[in-house]
Protein backbone atom coordinates (compact mmCIF):
# COMPACT_ATOMS: atom_id res chain seq x y z
CA UNK A 1 0.00 0.00 0.00
CA UNK A 2 2.55 2.40 1.15
CA UNK A 3 5.03 1.11 -1.31
CA UNK A 4 2.62 2.12 -3.92
CA UNK A 5 1.79 5.21 -3.01
CA UNK A 6 5.69 6.13 -3.28
CA UNK A 7 5.89 4.53 -6.63
CA UNK A 8 3.11 6.85 -8.10
CA UNK A 9 3.88 9.93 -6.75
CA UNK A 10 7.02 10.49 -9.44
CA UNK A 11 4.78 9.58 -12.09
CA UNK A 12 2.43 12.48 -11.31
CA UNK A 13 5.62 14.78 -11.20
CA UNK A 14 6.22 13.25 -14.48
CA UNK A 15 2.89 14.03 -15.65
CA UNK A 16 2.55 17.51 -14.64
CA UNK A 17 6.20 17.87 -16.34
CA UNK A 18 5.04 17.30 -19.67
CA UNK A 19 1.90 18.65 -19.15
CA UNK A 20 4.02 21.96 -18.39
CA UNK A 21 6.25 21.24 -21.73
CA UNK A 22 2.96 20.95 -23.87
CA UNK A 23 1.09 24.46 -22.28
CA UNK A 24 4.52 26.15 -22.40
CA UNK A 25 7.73 25.04 -24.74
CA UNK A 26 10.25 27.53 -22.92
CA UNK A 27 9.54 26.21 -19.97
CA UNK A 28 12.98 23.08 -18.98
CA UNK A 29 12.90 20.64 -16.52
CA UNK A 30 15.26 23.29 -13.94
CA UNK A 31 11.73 26.15 -14.08
CA UNK A 32 9.60 22.70 -13.23
CA UNK A 33 12.09 21.36 -10.82
CA UNK A 34 11.68 25.01 -9.60
CA UNK A 35 8.02 25.12 -9.73
CA UNK A 36 7.49 21.99 -7.64
CA UNK A 37 9.95 22.49 -5.12
CA UNK A 38 8.14 21.57 -2.03
CA UNK A 39 6.86 18.65 -3.39
CA UNK A 40 9.62 17.46 -4.51
CA UNK A 41 11.38 18.04 -1.44
CA UNK A 42 8.40 16.57 0.62
CA UNK A 43 8.42 13.67 -1.71
CA UNK A 44 12.35 13.01 -0.88
CA UNK A 45 11.82 13.45 2.80
CA UNK A 46 8.90 11.03 2.67
CA UNK A 47 10.81 8.14 0.47
CA UNK A 48 13.71 9.22 3.60
CA UNK A 49 11.59 8.75 6.45
CA UNK A 50 10.09 5.64 5.02
CA UNK A 51 13.72 3.61 4.52
CA UNK A 52 14.79 4.86 8.24
CA UNK A 53 11.09 3.30 9.18
CA UNK A 54 11.39 0.02 7.35
CA UNK A 55 15.54 -0.32 8.40
CA UNK A 56 14.41 0.35 12.14
CA UNK A 57 11.86 -2.26 11.60
CA UNK A 58 13.54 -4.64 10.97
CA UNK A 59 16.43 -3.97 12.95
CA UNK A 60 13.53 -3.73 15.90
CA UNK A 61 11.67 -7.25 14.75
CA UNK A 62 15.23 -9.15 14.49
CA UNK A 63 15.96 -8.32 18.02
CA UNK A 64 12.53 -9.66 19.26
CA UNK A 65 12.16 -12.99 20.61
CA UNK A 66 9.29 -15.48 19.99
CA UNK A 67 6.82 -16.38 22.26
CA UNK A 68 7.92 -19.99 21.87
CA UNK A 69 8.41 -21.83 18.60
CA UNK A 70 6.03 -24.18 16.85
CA UNK A 71 7.41 -27.71 14.78
CA UNK A 72 5.95 -28.22 11.45
CA UNK A 73 6.40 -30.62 9.39
CA UNK A 74 5.57 -29.71 5.94
CA UNK A 75 4.30 -32.64 3.33
CA UNK A 76 5.12 -31.88 -0.25
CA UNK A 77 3.81 -34.69 -2.48
CA UNK A 78 4.40 -33.62 -6.02
CA UNK A 79 1.49 -34.69 -7.51
CA UNK A 80 -1.63 -33.54 -9.52
CA UNK A 81 -4.49 -34.46 -6.49
CA UNK A 82 -7.20 -33.71 -9.74
CA UNK A 83 -5.68 -36.23 -12.01
CA UNK A 84 -8.56 -38.17 -10.76
CA UNK A 85 -10.02 -41.57 -10.29
CA UNK A 86 -9.02 -43.99 -7.35
CA UNK A 87 -6.32 -45.39 -8.62
CA UNK A 88 -4.62 -41.42 -8.24
CA UNK A 89 -6.50 -40.83 -5.02
CA UNK A 90 -4.99 -43.63 -3.35
CA UNK A 91 -1.75 -43.44 -4.54
CA UNK A 92 -1.41 -39.63 -3.48
CA UNK A 93 -3.22 -40.60 0.34
CA UNK A 94 -0.34 -43.74 0.28
CA UNK A 95 2.29 -41.15 -0.44
CA UNK A 96 1.01 -38.72 2.00
CA UNK A 97 0.72 -40.79 4.88
CA UNK A 98 4.20 -42.59 4.47
CA UNK A 99 5.98 -39.40 4.14
CA UNK A 100 4.10 -38.35 7.24
CA UNK A 101 4.97 -41.37 9.39
CA UNK A 102 8.70 -40.70 8.22
CA UNK A 103 8.54 -36.87 9.70
CA UNK A 104 7.40 -38.16 13.21
CA UNK A 105 10.98 -38.93 13.90
CA UNK A 106 11.35 -35.40 13.83
CA UNK A 107 9.10 -34.89 16.73
CA UNK A 108 7.18 -32.33 15.26
CA UNK A 109 3.94 -30.87 16.43
CA UNK A 110 2.18 -30.60 13.75
CA UNK A 111 1.48 -32.01 10.08
CA UNK A 112 0.55 -30.28 7.43
CA UNK A 113 -0.17 -31.59 3.90
CA UNK A 114 -1.15 -28.77 1.27
CA UNK A 115 -4.59 -27.72 -0.40
CA UNK A 116 -6.90 -30.45 -1.58
CA UNK A 117 -4.18 -32.70 -0.44
CA UNK A 118 -6.70 -35.71 -0.18
CA UNK A 119 -10.06 -35.19 -2.53
CA UNK A 120 -12.29 -37.29 -1.92
CA UNK A 121 -14.89 -35.34 0.55
CA UNK A 122 -15.42 -36.49 3.78
CA UNK A 123 -18.37 -34.89 4.57
CA UNK A 124 -20.23 -36.34 1.63
CA UNK A 125 -18.59 -39.97 1.98
CA UNK A 126 -19.35 -40.07 5.20
CA UNK A 127 -23.12 -39.41 5.09
CA UNK A 128 -23.78 -40.53 1.49
CA UNK A 129 -21.51 -43.47 0.73
CA UNK A 130 -21.77 -43.93 -3.02
CA UNK A 131 -18.83 -46.17 -3.98
CA UNK A 132 -17.47 -49.11 -2.00
CA UNK A 133 -14.03 -48.46 -2.72
CA UNK A 134 -14.15 -44.50 -2.12
CA UNK A 135 -15.94 -45.11 0.82
CA UNK A 136 -13.11 -47.21 2.32
CA UNK A 137 -10.24 -44.77 1.61
CA UNK A 138 -12.41 -41.51 3.30
CA UNK A 139 -12.41 -44.26 6.08
CA UNK A 140 -8.42 -45.11 6.02
CA UNK A 141 -8.09 -40.72 5.83
CA UNK A 142 -10.25 -40.45 8.36
CA UNK A 143 -8.75 -43.31 10.53
CA UNK A 144 -5.09 -42.20 10.06
CA UNK A 145 -5.71 -38.25 10.75
CA UNK A 146 -7.48 -39.17 14.30
CA UNK A 147 -4.91 -41.89 15.04
CA UNK A 148 -2.27 -39.48 14.70
CA UNK A 149 -0.20 -38.85 18.19
CA UNK A 150 -0.42 -34.66 16.77
CA UNK A 151 -2.37 -32.78 14.72
CA UNK A 152 -2.80 -33.29 10.90
CA UNK A 153 -3.86 -29.87 8.78
CA UNK A 154 -4.90 -30.79 5.34
CA UNK A 155 -6.99 -29.51 2.45
CA UNK A 156 -10.07 -31.59 1.99
CA UNK A 157 -12.83 -30.84 -0.23
CA UNK A 158 -16.03 -30.04 1.20
CA UNK A 159 -19.45 -31.92 -0.44
CA UNK A 160 -22.71 -30.54 1.26
CA UNK A 161 -26.31 -31.03 -0.26
CA UNK A 162 -26.91 -28.40 -2.53
CA UNK A 163 -31.05 -28.39 -1.69
CA UNK A 164 -31.62 -29.59 1.92
CA UNK A 165 -35.20 -30.57 1.28
CA UNK A 166 -34.26 -33.04 -1.54
CA UNK A 167 -32.38 -36.47 -1.34
CA UNK A 168 -28.37 -36.81 -2.12
CA UNK A 169 -29.50 -38.34 -5.45
CA UNK A 170 -31.72 -36.54 -7.93
CA UNK A 171 -34.02 -38.31 -9.62
CA UNK A 172 -32.65 -36.85 -12.38
CA UNK A 173 -29.63 -39.54 -11.28
CA UNK A 174 -27.70 -36.12 -10.79
CA UNK A 175 -26.09 -35.30 -7.39
CA UNK A 176 -27.77 -32.82 -4.80
CA UNK A 177 -24.64 -31.74 -3.83
CA UNK A 178 -22.42 -28.47 -3.58
CA UNK A 179 -18.64 -28.20 -2.88
CA UNK A 180 -16.25 -26.03 -0.89
CA UNK A 181 -12.76 -25.38 -0.95
CA UNK A 182 -11.58 -27.02 2.55
CA UNK A 183 -9.31 -27.06 5.55
CA UNK A 184 -9.51 -29.89 7.61
CA UNK A 185 -7.89 -30.19 11.02
CA UNK A 186 -7.78 -33.36 12.63
CA UNK A 187 -6.43 -33.02 16.76
CA UNK A 188 -6.85 -35.80 19.70
CA UNK A 189 -8.94 -38.33 17.67
CA UNK A 190 -11.45 -36.22 16.13
CA UNK A 191 -12.29 -33.67 13.46
CA UNK A 192 -11.58 -30.35 15.43
CA UNK A 193 -12.63 -28.06 13.01
CA UNK A 194 -12.69 -26.58 9.69
CA UNK A 195 -12.15 -23.59 6.97
CA UNK A 196 -13.76 -22.97 3.83
CA UNK A 197 -11.69 -20.30 1.66
CA UNK A 198 -13.34 -17.00 1.01
CA UNK A 199 -12.02 -15.67 -2.06
CA UNK A 200 -12.25 -18.07 -4.87
CA UNK A 201 -10.49 -17.44 -8.02
CA UNK A 202 -12.65 -16.26 -11.26
CA UNK A 203 -13.55 -18.42 -13.73
CA UNK A 204 -11.77 -21.47 -12.45
CA UNK A 205 -13.44 -22.01 -8.92
CA UNK A 206 -16.40 -19.80 -9.33
CA UNK A 207 -18.34 -18.22 -12.70
CA UNK A 208 -18.46 -14.55 -11.57
CA UNK A 209 -21.54 -13.46 -14.08
CA UNK A 210 -23.66 -16.65 -13.31
CA UNK A 211 -27.08 -13.76 -13.81
CA UNK A 212 -25.07 -11.44 -16.84
CA UNK A 213 -24.30 -14.49 -18.65
CA UNK A 214 -26.28 -17.54 -17.80
CA UNK A 215 -26.06 -19.17 -21.64
CA UNK A 216 -22.32 -19.53 -20.77
CA UNK A 217 -22.70 -20.77 -17.18
CA UNK A 218 -24.71 -23.18 -18.52
CA UNK A 219 -22.48 -24.03 -21.24
CA UNK A 220 -19.26 -24.13 -18.72
CA UNK A 221 -21.61 -26.91 -16.61
CA UNK A 222 -22.67 -28.70 -19.67
CA UNK A 223 -18.97 -29.50 -20.12
CA UNK A 224 -18.31 -30.58 -16.81
CA UNK A 225 -17.22 -27.07 -15.09
CA UNK A 226 -17.37 -27.67 -11.28
CA UNK A 227 -17.31 -24.66 -9.04
CA UNK A 228 -16.70 -24.34 -5.31
CA UNK A 229 -19.05 -22.29 -3.04
CA UNK A 230 -17.83 -19.30 -1.05
CA UNK A 231 -16.73 -19.72 2.29
CA UNK A 232 -17.37 -16.47 4.69
CA UNK A 233 -16.07 -17.45 8.08
CA UNK A 234 -12.13 -16.12 9.18
CA UNK A 235 -11.60 -18.92 10.92
CA UNK A 236 -8.66 -19.12 13.43
CA UNK A 237 -7.86 -22.57 14.63
CA UNK A 238 -6.33 -23.38 18.06
CA UNK A 239 -4.15 -25.84 18.64
CA UNK A 240 -4.40 -27.88 22.62
CA UNK A 241 -0.86 -26.46 22.97
CA UNK A 242 -2.49 -23.13 22.44
CA UNK A 243 -0.71 -22.14 18.97
CA UNK A 244 -3.47 -20.00 17.39
CA UNK A 245 -3.09 -20.06 13.52
CA UNK A 246 -5.21 -19.17 10.19
CA UNK A 247 -5.23 -20.58 6.85
CA UNK A 248 -5.66 -18.67 3.89
CA UNK A 249 -6.36 -21.15 1.12
CA UNK A 250 -3.88 -20.87 -2.02
CA UNK A 251 -4.19 -17.85 -3.46
CA UNK A 252 -5.62 -16.14 -0.68
CA UNK A 253 -2.45 -15.45 0.88
CA UNK A 254 -1.80 -12.45 -1.93
CA UNK A 255 -4.84 -10.12 -0.30
CA UNK A 256 -4.17 -8.15 2.32
CA UNK A 257 -7.38 -7.50 3.81
CA UNK A 258 -8.40 -11.02 3.88
CA UNK A 259 -5.53 -12.00 5.91
CA UNK A 260 -5.59 -8.91 8.37
CA UNK A 261 -8.91 -10.31 9.61
CA UNK A 262 -7.32 -13.40 10.51
CA UNK A 263 -4.72 -12.20 12.58
CA UNK A 264 -6.93 -9.59 14.17
CA UNK A 265 -9.04 -12.46 14.94
CA UNK A 266 -5.98 -13.88 16.59
CA UNK A 267 -4.16 -15.87 14.74
CA UNK A 268 -0.48 -15.86 15.67
CA UNK A 269 0.58 -17.78 12.77
CA UNK A 270 -0.57 -17.51 8.95
CA UNK A 271 -0.40 -21.15 7.22
CA UNK A 272 -0.91 -21.33 3.53
CA UNK A 273 -1.73 -24.37 1.83
CA UNK A 274 -1.19 -24.06 -1.63
CA UNK A 275 -1.24 -26.38 -4.95
CA UNK A 276 0.45 -24.37 -7.51
CA UNK A 277 1.59 -27.24 -9.56
CA UNK A 278 -1.01 -26.97 -12.22
CA UNK A 279 1.39 -23.85 -13.51
CA UNK A 280 4.54 -26.24 -14.13
CA UNK A 281 6.56 -23.43 -13.71
CA UNK A 282 8.96 -22.44 -11.01
CA UNK A 283 7.92 -18.74 -12.27
CA UNK A 284 4.66 -18.95 -11.27
CA UNK A 285 5.65 -20.74 -8.07
CA UNK A 286 7.98 -17.56 -7.12
CA UNK A 287 5.56 -15.10 -8.33
CA UNK A 288 2.90 -16.12 -5.94
CA UNK A 289 5.28 -16.55 -2.92
CA UNK A 290 6.76 -13.10 -3.57
CA UNK A 291 3.34 -11.34 -3.00
CA UNK A 292 2.62 -13.98 0.21
CA UNK A 293 5.71 -12.31 1.38
CA UNK A 294 3.75 -9.39 2.24
CA UNK A 295 1.32 -11.01 4.40
CA UNK A 296 3.92 -11.57 6.99
CA UNK A 297 5.48 -7.96 6.96
CA UNK A 298 2.08 -6.17 7.28
CA UNK A 299 1.03 -8.20 10.06
CA UNK A 300 4.04 -9.30 11.67
CA UNK A 301 3.39 -12.92 11.97
CA UNK A 302 5.16 -15.52 10.84
CA UNK A 303 3.80 -17.55 7.63
CA UNK A 304 4.52 -21.14 6.56
CA UNK A 305 3.65 -22.24 3.31
CA UNK A 306 2.75 -26.24 2.63
CA UNK A 307 2.62 -27.07 -0.91
CA UNK A 308 1.93 -29.36 -3.58
CA UNK A 309 4.87 -28.45 -5.53
CA UNK A 310 6.37 -25.29 -4.27
CA UNK A 311 7.11 -22.63 -2.92
CA UNK A 312 6.92 -24.70 0.59
CA UNK A 313 8.69 -22.48 2.73
CA UNK A 314 8.96 -20.24 5.97
CA UNK A 315 8.83 -16.69 5.86
CA UNK A 316 9.56 -14.51 8.60
CA UNK A 317 8.30 -11.36 10.22
CA UNK A 318 10.78 -9.50 8.07
CA UNK A 319 10.04 -11.07 5.22
CA UNK A 320 13.03 -13.17 4.86
CA UNK A 321 12.06 -16.33 3.11
CA UNK A 322 13.53 -19.52 4.82
CA UNK A 323 14.52 -22.46 3.74
CA UNK A 324 12.22 -23.27 0.84
CA UNK A 325 12.09 -26.78 -0.72
CA UNK A 326 13.32 -27.81 -3.94
CA UNK A 327 10.05 -26.90 -6.60
CA UNK A 328 8.45 -29.98 -8.14
CA UNK A 329 10.45 -32.74 -5.67
CA UNK A 330 8.57 -34.91 -3.47
CA UNK A 331 9.41 -34.68 0.08
CA UNK A 332 9.27 -33.73 3.32
CA UNK A 333 10.63 -30.98 5.63
CA UNK A 334 10.54 -29.36 9.56
CA UNK A 335 10.74 -25.90 10.06
CA UNK A 336 10.67 -24.53 13.85
CA UNK A 337 7.96 -21.31 13.23
CA UNK A 338 8.25 -18.70 15.34
CA UNK A 339 5.04 -17.40 17.57
CA UNK A 340 4.29 -13.93 18.56
CA UNK A 341 1.01 -13.10 20.03
CA UNK A 342 -0.85 -10.65 20.23
CA UNK A 343 -0.37 -9.93 23.87
CA UNK A 344 3.43 -9.41 23.12
CA UNK A 345 3.92 -7.77 20.35
CA UNK A 346 0.56 -6.27 19.62
CA UNK A 347 -1.31 -5.36 16.36
CA UNK A 348 0.36 -3.31 13.61
CA UNK A 349 -1.38 -0.32 11.71
CA UNK A 350 -2.37 -2.51 8.69
CA UNK A 351 -3.52 -5.29 10.81
CA UNK A 352 -5.63 -2.59 12.90
CA UNK A 353 -6.89 -0.48 9.39
CA UNK A 354 -6.01 -3.33 6.68
CA UNK A 355 -7.01 -1.01 3.48
CA UNK A 356 -8.28 2.03 4.37
CA UNK A 357 -5.36 4.24 3.36
CA UNK A 358 -5.94 2.53 -0.48
CA UNK A 359 -9.64 3.10 0.01
CA UNK A 360 -9.33 6.72 1.27
CA UNK A 361 -6.65 7.67 -1.44
CA UNK A 362 -9.13 5.76 -4.33
CA UNK A 363 -12.08 8.21 -3.26
CA UNK A 364 -9.62 11.25 -2.74
CA UNK A 365 -8.27 11.00 -6.25
CA UNK A 366 -11.78 10.95 -7.30
CA UNK A 367 -12.47 14.30 -5.25
CA UNK A 368 -9.41 15.96 -6.51
CA UNK A 369 -10.16 14.59 -11.05
CA UNK A 370 -13.53 15.73 -10.10
CA UNK A 371 -12.30 18.97 -8.91
CA UNK A 372 -9.46 19.74 -11.44
CA UNK A 373 -12.40 19.25 -14.51
CA UNK A 374 -14.61 21.81 -12.45
CA UNK A 375 -11.29 23.78 -12.53
CA UNK A 376 -10.85 23.57 -16.01
CA UNK A 377 -14.20 24.24 -16.81
CA UNK A 378 -14.29 27.36 -14.61
CA UNK A 379 -11.43 28.80 -16.30
CA UNK A 380 -12.35 27.79 -19.91
CA UNK A 381 -16.08 29.58 -19.21
CA UNK A 382 -14.39 32.92 -17.85
CA UNK A 383 -11.76 32.90 -21.24
CA UNK A 384 -14.62 32.92 -23.55
CA UNK A 385 -16.50 35.53 -21.53
CA UNK A 386 -13.52 37.52 -21.84
CA UNK A 387 -13.02 36.65 -25.66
Amino acid sequence: MGITFLLVLPQTFLGSWVCDRLRSEGDDIGETFRAHFFPIIAYLLLLLATLIFGFASIRHWKGQEPDKYWRVATIQHNADTWEGGYATYKRNFNNLRKMSLEALVADPDMILWSETAFVPSVAWHEKYPSDEATSALVEEFVSFGKSLPIPLLSGNPEGVLDDPTKPALLEDGTWNRKDYNTVTFFEGGRVKNTYRKQHLVPFTEHFPYEKEMTWLYNLLLANDYNWWETGYESVVFETDEGVKFSTPICFEDVFGALNARFVRNGAQVIVNMTNDGWSRAISAEMQHLGMAVFRSIENRRTTVRGTNSGMTCLIDVTGKIIDPMPPFKTGWHIYDVPVYSTESQGETLYTRYDDWFAFGSIYLSVFLLALGVVREVFLFVRSRKKD
